[in-house]
Formats: C-alpha cells, sequence, structure tokens
C-alpha cells in the first residue's frame, strides 16, 4: 500500500520577502515604480508639507502616488480598500514600501491634488512621448459617462424639491399625531417610530437648508435643471445603462497609441458645450511636447454632439481641421441609411425644404408654406424660425419622415436657420465635406482612436465610477483615471522591448 508524506494546509509560516523582488519587469507596478521613482519629478508636492521642525515625519508623495495608481489599475478605487491593501497585498506592501498609510492619508491625498495633478498628468505625457507613444497629428474626442457619490433620490428642481420638503413633513406629522392619539403603542414600536420621525426630520432640515442657501441651476440652454441636494455640481445624466447621477468624464485621445493628452469632468449630458475649453487643454498638453503652435495642421474628431459652428470656428482658429458630422449625417449616408437599425429614422432636413427669399418662407416637400415666425434661441444659438399650419401636416402623406417627437406628439414642422456670427458658414461646409469619400474614411477612425480608450479604464480595469464629490475632486480623480490608462500605454511599450 502507497504511503505518502503528511501535510498541514494550514500552518502559518515565517518567511523572508525582498519587497523589491516583488515588483518583475514587464509588469504595470514595475513601469508604474521606475516612472515615478526615476522620470517624475514630484518636488510640487513639497509645498504642501509644513513639518521640517514640528509635526510627525510624512508619507512621501510618490509612494502615495504609487499605491494609488495600481490599486486604481486593479479597479480598487476606496480609500478604505486601499489602505487595507497596504496591509494584506504583497505587491502594494512593496510599492508602499511597508508603510500602512491610514486611509484618511489616501483620500486627503487624492482630493487634495488640485495644483499638482496636471503637472504629474503632463509629465507622464512627456514620458509616452519620449517612448515614442505620441503622434501629435489626429486626435478624437468623446465623454465617458461614471456614476458618481451622490444619488438621484436627491434630485429634483427648486419647485420638486419643496415638493418633496412637504411630503417629508406630513408623513413626520401624521407620526406625531398618531403618537398623541394612541397611548397603547409598544416600547419597541414606539423606539422604531421615533428614530423613523428623526430620520424624516433630517432629510427635511437637509432639503431647506439646500434650498435657502443655493439658486436655480441652469443649463446650457439657460433652461432650469434638477439640481442635487448631495452634490450640486453633477448631473442627472442619461448614460448606456440608463439615468445616472454623475458627471461625464471628457477625453482627447491622440491616434497612434490611443495616449489621452487631456482630460476634465463636467457634470452634464451636453458635451460640445465643453469643446473649446478642451481644446485649449490639448494645445497646453501638446505645446510642452512639440512647441509652438502644436495644433496647426492637425485634426480633431468627434461625434455630432460636438456640432456648431461656434466648435469648428474654434478649431480653425487653432488652425485645426475639426471632423464633426452633423445630426442628419447617418441619414444621408446611403450604406448606413440601408441598416436595420437606421430602417424607418430617415428624416427630411433642411435641403429638402425651398427657400423662397423674397417673401421669407420655405416650402416643403409636400408644397405646404412654412412662413416666418420669429428670431429665437436655441442651444446657445440665435437664429430664424419658420413653422407650418398643423392643419397642413395632420395628413400630409410625408408625416413619417418629417416630423419626430420621442413623445409621439406631431403637431407641425418647425426649421430653424442659425444666424451666423462669422463671415462663412463652417457648418454647412462640414455637411457637404463629411459626405465624401474622403471625410468619410477619416471620421471612420474616430471609435477606433477614442473608444478603446474608455474600454480600457471601464470594463479591463474596472473602473466604474466616482468616488468623490464636487467637479474639482472628480475631475483630480479623473485625471488619475486617466494617467492609470497612459502608464498602461508605456507598459506594453515596454512589454514589447522586453519580448523583443
Amino acid at each position: 500500500m502507497a504511503h505518502y508524506k503528511q501535510t498541514e494546509k494550514g500552518q502559518g509560516l515565517f518567511l523572508t520577502v525582498d519587497l523589491s523582488k516583488q515588483l518583475i519587469p514587464g509588469t504595470y507596478e514595475y513601469t508604474l515604480t521606475r516612472l515615478i521613482d526615476n522620470k517624475l519629478d514630484l518636488s510640487i508636492f513639497d509645498r504642501k508639507y509644513d513639518n521640517d521642525y514640528t509635526g510627525a515625519a510624512a508619507i512621501e508623495p510618490r509612494i502615495l502616488l504609487k499605491i494609488i495608481l495600481y490599486c486604481y489599475s486593479l479597479g480598487i478605487i476606496s480609500s478604505r480598500k486601499i489602505a487595507k491593501m497596504c496591509e494584506n497585498h504583497m505587491v502594494v506592501k512593496a510599492l508602499a514600501e511597508d508603510l500602512e498609510p491610514h486611509y484618511t492619508t489616501i483620500s486627503n491625498f487624492v482630493s487634495g491634488m488640485s495644483g499638482e495633478i496636471e503637472k504629474v498628468f503632463g509629465q507622464v505625457l512627456m514620458v509616452c512621448d519620449r517612448m515614442g507613444l505620441i503622434k501629435g497629428k489626429m486626435f478624437a474626442i468623446d465623454g465617458c459617462r461614471l456614476p458618481s457619490n451622490a444619488s438621484k433620490e436627491w434630485s429634483g428642481t427648486k419647485t420638486e424639491l419643496m415638493d418633496k420638503y412637504e411630503k417629508i413633513k406630513k408623513i413626520s406629522k401624521t407620526i406625531i399625531e398618531k403618537h398623541q392619539k394612541t397611548d397603547i403603542l409598544g416600547k419597541e414600536e414606539r423606539e422604531s417610530d421615533l428614530k423613523k420621525l428623526e430620520r424624516l426630520e433630517k432629510k427635511a432640515e437637509r432639503i431647506l437648508d439646500f434650498l435657502e442657501t443655493h439658486e436655480e441651476r441652469l443649463g446650457a440652454n439657460g433652461d432650469i435643471i434638477k439640481s442635487n441636494v448631495t452634490d450640486n455640481e453633477s448631473g442627472k445624466i442619461k448614460g448606456p445603462h440608463g439615468v445616472i447621477q454623475g458627471y461625464n468624464g471628457i477625453a482627447v485621445a491622440d491616434s497612434k497609441n490611443q495616449v489621452i493628452v487631456a482630460a476634465n469632468a463636467y457634470g452634464s449630458v451636453s458635451e460640445g458645450q465643453f469643446f473649446s475649453e478642451m481644446l485649449e487643454k490639448t494645445e497646453r498638453s501638446m505645446r510642452a511636447i512639440k512647441g509652438e503652435n502644436p495644433l496647426k495642421g492637425t485634426v480633431m474628431l468627434g461625434d455630432n454632439a460636438y456640432f456648431s459652428e461656434g466648435n469648428l470656428q474654434a478649431a480653425k482658429a487653432k488652425e485645426m481641421e475639426a471632423v464633426i458630422p452633423d445630426e442628419q449625417y447617418r441619414n444621408r449616408d446611403e450604406q448606413l441609411k440601408e441598416g436595420e437599425r437606421r430602417k424607418g429614422k430617415e428624416r427630411f432636413d433642411i435641403r429638402y425644404f425651398k427657400y423662397v427669399k423674397k417673401e421669407n418662407y420655405y416650402i416643403c416637400p409636400n408644397g405646404k408654406i412654412l412662413t416666418y415666425r420669429g428670431n429665437v434661441k436655441l442651444n446657445r444659438n440665435e437664429g430664424n424660425r419658420y413653422a407650418s399650419k398643423p392643419s397642413d401636416c395632420k395628413n400630409c402623406p410625408y408625416i413619417d419622415k418629417c416630423l419626430y417627437s420621442k413623445r409621439k406628439v406631431r403637431k407641425t414642422r418647425t426649421i430653424f436657420i442659425p444666424i451666423s456670427k462669422y463671415e462663412e458658414n463652417l457648418c454647412q461646409e462640414m455637411r457637404e465635406k463629411i459626405d465624401t469619400p474622403k471625410y468619410k474614411r477619416i471620421y471612420s477612425r474616430r471609435l477606433q482612436i477614442i473608444e478603446p480608450v474608455f474600454a480600457d479604464i471601464t470594463y479591463c480595469k474596472g473602473i466604474t465610477r466616482f468616488t468623490l464629490r464636487g467637479r474639482l475632486k472628480v475631475s483630480i480623480q479623473w485625471m488619475l483615471y486617466c494617467v492609470v490608462h497612459n502608464i498602461g500605454k508605456c507598459n506594453s511599450a515596454e512589454k514589447g522591448r522586453f519580448a523583443a
């Protein structure tokens, strides 16, 4: 009969561990350590410390930065969980050099990086350039919508929040009246009601305090939009999986290796209004790499959310060509139009309407007249409005191709003709160019440049939300996410060199 050695699975061991040997060449943590310890100048953090002669010694910023970025790369974004990783994860212990920072130290370090994150982001970008990862000739811009540390329950206009306040007070009043009328309540039931009453009163007080100290929040068009009691700079944003309370992380990526060259977070679903600001950030980043006038002769790709005369003019002012389709681009494309996804979605745009300049009206495809209805503002643009009569549209044979409403309310067709502030109409020029084979090929590159960036951050690395509140702090965290992505590109390049 065979005889085997006995084993003890639960036996504790005392092992000698060399922390420096836990960081294996070719791994993300190895690249991260080499980059932060040898290539980044982190002296910008020194001004935050004033403990030369008094106070305890602080943990070095380079150590905190390493453990935060590494844990973010694993999808661990909670400060408490990162602190726990410093105690029981061998790679994190090696990055922390056997220090165990408290979770408040980690949290305060992240949220307090407003003056330093831009410098760190820029230095990582320069490392990417030295490794030959940035071409700087074509870029793509888009937004990634992520939930934040705020609740949809606390969203609403001032009127809606006041209604919520009145409802809470009504429930509180009901509980009080119940106690006044009934003396036979058991001790447990009474204590439960009192706790519930206390919670309701706190909620009511919180809403009332918010209403007294905040004005109505306005959207890009000047309309009143929903505020949020928890984080009033976050927005109620429609994402791929429903409506979220969060932020829109906008990024600009280079075409060569999808390195992010500019990033910021905004609490709005309307991305187009931030195009000019993102251009400025892109120009600053690229100037440090390429020198003066870095955007001259480059191309910026964006989806139809960025299509506007102002954005096209902003790109032209930088001597950059923006390739951004209008909302009707897919309806005009013969290949896309024939697909199942576009079936029944073709709509009559301005090309199908004939303008009669002398009488100042338009004639629709059915021969009916759309008369001038005055000057209006739409999406921050001023223009002229033309509309048909409801009776003309009621029994029109083209109604399915002309009128469209998400609520299925069809009344009349209107046309908005923007009044250009510029001598040339770049919107019309773009409509004509985007339909040519050359610009279709150029625009087709947008998906392969920017979408893999968001897939890497959210799906591959598991970063699916923001943990901070306030746009400034969320922007810091979004830029850290982007730094994690860019360091991953450096790691991939180093892996290729190790393999060679």
